[in-house]
């Protein structure tokens, strides 16, 4: 079996990239700073940025490299939104703050692209929309709804019958869906290291290859620690997501870090660019176990879907990919496969992202369940507004929760997906 942390040298993003490598130096000595960010993903990054246009101080502190988790090996699909739809935020929140909630998740995407022109982001950003394609005939009025929903909100939603989504999508395997303007897709490397370069150029201090060892309270202050240096400041943000660790209690035992596979083909034909998810469009399915696909911008096609739980890849769960990907799409079975990895997301049990404020100066945020690149983005921006202009989270905060049976989460998940393949058979839709 194959480390899936250290496969990300055989992603398509590690080997096809646009954005120069942060390169950043290991930390040394002591510093100080206004914000410690543990973690050089999209959270971290992201909130970097936003502080550094405040004239905030933040330093970065990266394990490994910029985007060496999720927010350099996922599929590249900007999805505005949460799983939980508008009706569910207005019944949770209320009508004043599930209508603030909605305008929020509902423009992360648009706050993506604006960034990117913004700072000249060279990840080969396209929106051409996402389609939510319903499996079976049973999760087309799921779908239906859930576009009705944003319809209402003033999204100018397309509704796909049968015919329409295999038009958009080179298959005739799905039954409908609906398709979402305002989303798109980008190479995810390439937007992280660019995050880290423009924030880099307005102050911010990012230190790679240094991991944090202990995180303590000295009176009012936080220090960070490593093997080489240590860091001192008044507020620290925890944005480590998939590969949180030990330092915050708890913390790591509130997610489901699970794996997702992807693989990548040889650039298609022209003629096979123009069948199969043309034009820039992604896809992802209703099924709990579900895949999602692209062409990337050099005209491969990527598909990718959740793998094992834990740090080994499992190889019958990538050929089982690969199978679902000929399933769909017959006309690739002769087409070579060029890249295959994998990566850890973090699940939540409530499918929602987690914000936690544990003790004075400290937060978290974690827990994107597949909607990193919009939300993780949207996050770090409101994590800027709170510490620049004290001004409230509009995301909840919350105490971090605590899974009575994550010590035994690997057959317990194992339960869970093969039930969810049952439930995926009989054609009941997922968010």
């Amino acid at each position: 079996m194959s480390s899936s942390p250290e496969s990300f040298s055989r992603s398509l993003w590690w080997n096809e990239s646009n954005e120069a490598p942060a390169n950043s130096m290991t930390l040394q000595g002591a510093h100080d700073a206004d914000v410690i960010i543990i973690g050089g993903g999209f959270t971290g990054l992201s909130s970097a940025l936003f502080l550094s246009e405040y004239g905030i101080k933040s330093t970065v502190l990266e394990a490994r490299h910029i985007g060496f988790g999720a927010s350099g090996r996922n599929g590249g699909q900007v999805i505005p939104g949460l799983k939980h739809d508008p009706e569910d935020l207005l019944a949770f929140y209320g009508k004043d703050h599930g209508e603030r909630m909605i305008s929020m998740v509902g423009g992360a995407a648009d706050l993506v692209f604006n960034l990117i022109d913004k700072h000249n982001i060279q990840c080969a950003p396209i929106r051409a929309g996402w389609i939510q394609a319903a499996h079976s005939e049973l999760a087309t009025t799921a779908v239906y709804k859930r576009a009705k929903q944003w319809q209402d909100q003033g999204v100018e939603v397309e509704f796909l019958d049968r015919k329409r989504i295999s038009e958009l999508s080179g298959t005739d395997r799905y039954f409908g869906g609906w398709r979402d303007p305002r989303a798109g897709a980008l190479q995810p490397l390439d937007y992280a290291r660019g995050l880290a370069r423009s924030a880099v150029a307005l102050g911010a201090k990012i230190y790679e290859n240094s991991p944090v060892t202990s995180l303590s309270r000295v009176g009012n202050q936080w220090v960070a620690q490593t093997s080489e240096g240590k860091v001192t400041a008044k507020e620290v943000l925890i944005a480590t997501n998939g590969y949180t660790g030990n330092l915050v209690p708890k913390l790591a035992q509130s997610i489901l870090p699970v794996q997702s596979m992807l693989i990548a083909t040889k650039p298609l034909s022209v003629q096979q660019r123009k069948e199969i998810m043309p034009g820039g469009i992604v896809l992802s399915e209703t099924r709990k176990i579900a895949f999602y696909m692209r062409q990337s911008n050099d005209g491969r096609f990527l598909i990718g879907g959740r793998g094992a739980v834990g740090m080994q890849e499992k190889a019958s769960l990538m050929q089982a990919l690969q199978a679902g990907m000929i399933r769909l799409f017959p006309q690739l079975k002769s087409v070579e496969i060029d890249y295959h990895w994998s990566g850890h997301v973090a699940l939540t049990m409530d499918g929602l992202p987690h914000l936690h404020n544990p003790e004075p100066g400290l937060h978290a945020m974690l827990g994107y369940n597949g909607r990193g690149i919009a939300m993780a983005t949207s996050f770090g921006k409101m994590y800027a507004q709170l510490i620049a202009e004290g001004r409230p989270a509009l995301y909840p905060t919350t105490k971090i929760p605590r899974l009575a049976w994550h010590a035994i989460r690997k057959p317990v998940m194992d339960i869970g997906i093969r039930w969810y393949w049952i439930k995926d058979s009989l054609g009941f839709a997922s968010k």
